[in-house]
């Protein structure tokens, strides 16, 4: 099946849909310069959707039995819902950046199962830690997406619930997050009726060993919200700081602070940010990988 649909601007599907993509070896996604692929799994059913940008437009292509509810998730994955200001504030640098990126949209996806998992995952780890989790993870308890390419659907939460300590364990996960993502999946169904709005970000926030770092991603890919503020990130206050003030380290509390000018869109501003590749002069080793499994 496919469809074409209007844009009412540019549309960067790399940089908009980033946000579900968890490290370049994550399986679910693919980007290219011919578009985006990513699985997905609706209501009818699993699905492959292919995305393709073009002047003002989209088209978009989809496999599987889960073809119509891909092509219909399809403008809001784009931005669709987003209606981003024209300016952000009073800071003349970052409305620079703003119109330097016309096409960086905030994404939703309306499954916050698909954006939980690897967040989970990706808590208190370094990130090549948690991405080649969330790789093992989908490529061993998941399935191919139908459709061309080896695109993989999201892991199915109902699977993860049914797995014991010890399988994940072995893709190097220690109990607390591995007790954690069995316990959101046994909640997939509620979770699954969440919709943008506030009691959402409670919801989540509720959840055991789900805090406001997690909940933000959530609320970022899941609900298109830009103003849900990243806290608690290891190197995103300091990149913030540093472009705001030039300082080395930084911490939540004054990224709060630079950004409150930008109340409602704080999000967007931070992604704006840190998509521009500013960054301060790394400092000390980079940490090396551990290895839970061989524990």
């Amino acid at each position: 099946m496919r469809t074409t649909f209007q844009t009412l601007g540019p549309v960067d599907l790399r940089s908009t849909l980033a946000p579900l993509r968890h490290g370049i070896s994550d399986p679910t996604i693919a980007m290219g310069p011919g578009g985006v692929a990513l699985g997905l799994r609706t209501t009818r059913g699993p699905a492959l959707l292919r995305l393709r940008a073009g002047d003002g437009s989209v088209e978009a292509t989809a496999w599987g039995p889960g073809s119509k509810d891909a092509l219909d998730a399809a403008p809001d994955l784009c931005g669709g819902s987003d209606d981003p200001p024209d300016t952000l504030g009073q800071d003349p640098s970052v409305n620079e950046l703003h119109r330097h990126n016309p096409g960086l949209r905030m994404c939703r996806t309306n499954d916050a199962m698909r954006t939980l998992i690897p967040a989970v995952l990706e808590q208190k780890v370094t990130t090549d830690e948690a991405h080649l989790a969330y790789s093992q993870l989908v490529r061993r308890y998941s399935e191919p997406a139908p459709g061309p390419g080896k695109i993989y659907l999201p892991p199915d939460p109902a699977v993860l619930a049914a797995l014991p300590y010890y399988a994940f364990h072995r893709l190097g996960v220690e109990r607390r997050r591995a007790d954690t993502i069995r316990s959101v999946a046994t909640r997939a169904a509620s979770i699954g009726r969440l919709s943008a709005s506030a009691r959402a970000g409670d919801v989540l926030r509720s959840l055991t060993g789900v805090g406001p770092w997690t909940t933000a991603l959530v609320m970022q890919a899941a609900f298109g919200d830009p103003d849900a503020v990243l806290l608690g990130d290891y190197h995103v206050p300091n990149i913030v700081g540093w472009y705001f003030e030039g300082t080395q380290r930084s911490n939540d509390g004054r990224m709060m602070e630079l950004l409150q000018p930008f109340q409602g869109q704080r999000a967007r501003v931070q992604r704006l940010i840190v998509g521009s590749g500013v960054r301060p002069s790394a400092r000390g080793s980079k940490r090396p990988l551990r290895s839970i499994a061989t524990i």
